[in-house]
């Protein structure tokens, strides 16, 4: 995946990560976590593990050898996992990856309630290791957390009515985005200088919607009116739960749709967000205000902690227009609703079970067709990893990532990134002086590999056992501070975005990294005991994946130190999109579900660095095995030669299932295509493939050799 600046100023799904605040309350006698009380909560095939389990990197059983490989590889390399793995009930998908996450949540789960269980007095603990462990003790402890009830919420209901006038919003939204998201209303954070890379600045931006994409408020479709008033069902419901009677309820949920509404027609299209140059805007405060006149920022940046900030980059003015001309002609009440229900929907999942089943009602049962709630051992291990991941992290490491699987990883790394020198070299379509800058540009590609070398220091979170909610808000105010804290500064260059434990992986276009996160890289995403073979078709494949994000349609537009610069001859430019546009045009025919079809504008980016990834991972391999006579001498083993093992490796790590719900969303907001496209789409674009099946032309996997696309 791709990470770019600021990346909460975006239309997202209703956070799973509150950031709350919580009232103090005193103290109750907290029942000590056993091992009966959590295995208690865990179902007939969930429990902790004290190590992870193995699954070769080439799974034999997960494929389907009744399917053709040249008609569907896809089938035929994951048919038998989607039959032995469907999706469980408290997932919207199921995939490799999700079962990777999963595994490591359990074996987290073991770690968490081991050290909930210690004597909080006792010096047995480290401080990192007293604070997951109770706050890990505390999201579980649900009696507490009943019987709060709203008690947390209701603060902020007091100081939401009692605004006296729209003036007075500035320092209210700054008590609120301290202590609760910074994406009500409006979104403020900290961010990369687009044109200087080296320099942290402020972002302000587009709010943090009700629901997941602007289309789902514009568009008229009968399935998307239904979910306008499912949502406004939702909302209604919520405030109710808050205290609000039920026709009032019914009035503010149409205002707030309306107030939503207004803001998504400002708010640029997932496509047009890829557009770097569409969301930079630098100013002074002067500008930023004259921006939004009604809107006191010198009050709102004191209550900030940034009283004497003068420089940022408004990344779609549009949206602070429109939201200028309603805080000018919506009445005051409505808005009070507004931050009434964003407070509510923010603060939900970490409520009394009335309020957290409404939020999963919507959020994952109507939305993304989940049936049932995650258990509750599950959604703590996420929260600890979401808030504290860092110090979680370094107990994942030092338990399930050796200085040997680093070096390993590092070695391919290595590998990859030689095989994209020599294909930059090899390109016929690209001038001399802009290779010259892409290699300079590839020279400059820091390599994160497992985690960060400097943990981060979680001195200033303070962890109690007795309240959930509380912690929740403490995280909150930490993580606040610290972005606020990187404002005006140097870029700090060894900061991360994932935690160790993360089965994911990125690249930052503007940091010049890859980040690799212990996680990904477990068995059968990296299998240290198998043959070459399988890991680079699977994480080398992913290596470059990422690699090529650092020169895909967005990443290409920032330079080797991470500035928006355009260091492209006009030539080379123009080839490169008549090369990518071939990508676009393949990808637009597959259909995602129902009628839906791929938005491939959308998700241009991860289709060209699936490709080229795969094509730098098989150049890698090959140059590496060239020098290893045990790898190079492998005939066929589980019925495949080396090359087959090769892109069965790689198809495998995308098995997957998803429900049409999740589909239907994801149609509109993810930038990746199905598993299905990821693999055959790709395969399609390589001989190399159809050679190593013997596959002939007019077979489905086999593109006319005209008709082939390729970028890298």
């Amino acid at each position: 995946m791709r990470v770019l600046p600021f990346s909460v100023l975006t239309l997202a799904l209703n956070a799973s990560i509150a950031l709350a605040q919580a009232p103090a309350a005193p103290a109750a006698p907290i029942a000590p976590i056993t091992a009966a009380t959590t295995a208690a909560t865990a179902t007939a095939t969930e429990s902790p593990l004290a190590a992870l389990p193995y699954t070769p990197g080439l799974d034999v059983s997960a494929m389907d050898h009744s399917a053709d490989p040249c008609q569907d590889f896809y089938q035929y390399s994951c048919g038998g996992w989607i039959r032995n793995n469907p999706i469980p009930g408290d997932q919207s998908a199921w995939s490799v990856y999700a079962k990777v996450t999963q595994d490591n949540q359990r074996y987290l789960w073991g770690i968490l309630a081991s050290l909930a269980q210690a004597d909080h007095a006792s010096a047995e603990r480290s401080p990192n290791q007293q604070k997951i462990g109770d706050y890990f003790a505390a999201c579980m402890d649900e009696t507490r957390i009943e019987s709060r009830g709203a008690a947390p919420l209701l603060p902020y209901l007091e100081k939401i009515a009692a605004l006296p006038s729209k003036r007075a919003l500035a320092a209210l939204l700054a008590t609120l985005h301290r202590e609760l998201s910074a994406g009500i209303l409006l979104g403020f954070g900290a961010g990369q200088d687009m044109a200087d890379a080296s320099q942290t600045i402020a972002y302000a931006g587009i709010a943090n919607a009700g629901l997941p994409d602007r289309d789902y408020y514009l568009k008229t479709d009968r399935r998307s009116q239904d979910m306008r008033r499912q949502y406004l069902a939702h909302v209604a419901r919520s405030l109710q739960l808050a205290g609000v009677a039920p026709a009032v309820a019914k009035r503010q949920a149409a205002a707030i749709l309306r107030l939503e509404t207004v803001l998504a027609k400002a708010s640029l299209s997932r496509v047009a967000q890829r557009d770097p140059y569409q969301q930079f805007h630098k100013t002074d405060r002067k500008g930023l205000q004259r921006l939004t006149p009604s809107f006191d920022w010198h009050v709102y940046l004191a209550g900030m902690g940034q009283d004497g900030l003068d420089t940022f980059n408004v990344t779609q003015p549009a949206y602070l227009a429109a939201l200028e001309r309603q805080l000018r002609d919506v009445a005051l009440d409505d808005l009070k609703a507004y931050l009434a229900w964003h407070t509510t929907r923010t603060l939900s999942p970490y409520l009394s079970r009335a309020f957290d089943d409404e939020s999963f009602g919507f959020y994952q049962k109507t939305l993304l067709g989940v049936p049932q709630q995650q258990p509750r051992w599950k959604r703590c291990v996420q929260q600890v990893d979401q808030q504290l991941g860092e110090a979680l992290g370094q107990e994942f490491v030092a338990r399930a990532f050796s200085p040997e699987l680093k070096a390993q990883v590092q070695h391919m790394t290595k590998k990859i990134e030689d095989a994209m020198a020599r294909d930059i070299d090899a390109l016929t379509w690209m001038s001399s002086a802009t290779k010259a800058r892409a290699h300079e540009k590839l020279r400059a590609v820091a390599n994160k590999i497992g985690y960060p070398d400097q943990w981060r220091d979680y001195s200033g979170y303070g962890v109690v056992r007795d309240d959930y909610a509380a912690n929740v808000v403490h995280g909150t105010a930490f993580e606040t501070r610290r972005q606020m804290a990187k404002i005006g500064k140097p870029l700090d260059r060894g900061e991360w975005d994932m935690t160790p434990p993360t089965v994911n992986a990125y690249y930052n276009a503007q940091m010049n990294d890859i980040n690799f996160p212990a996680g990904i890289l477990q068995p059968p995403l990296y299998d240290a005991k198998m043959d070459a073979a399988p890991n680079y078709g699977n994480t080398g494949g992913t290596i470059g994946h990422e690699l090529i994000h650092g020169f895909d349609d967005e990443g290409r537009q920032f330079d080797a130190q991470g500035n928006l610069k355009d260091w492209w001859g006009k030539k080379d430019a123009a080839a490169f999109n008549q090369r990518a546009q071939c990508i676009t045009d393949q990808y637009a025919q597959y259909t995602v579900v129902d009628n839906i079809k791929l938005n491939s504008k959308l998700t241009l980016g991860e289709d060209a660095a699936d490709l080229g990834g795969l094509l730098l991972a098989w150049m890698a391999w090959k140059s590496d095995i060239a020098g290893d006579v045990s790898q190079a001498a492998l005939e066929q083993r589980d019925g495949l030669t080396p090359e087959q093992r090769f892109f069965v490796g790689y198809a495998q790590w995308t098995c997957e299932s998803q429900r049409p719900e999740r589909l239907r969303v994801n149609a509109a907001t993810d930038p990746h295509s199905p598993g299905k496209y990821r693999v055959n789409g790709v395969l399609v674009n390589m001989p190399e493939f159809a050679r190593a099946f013997a596959c002939k032309p007019g077979q489905a996997m086999v593109k006319p050799a005209d008709k082939v696309c390729r970028v890298w």
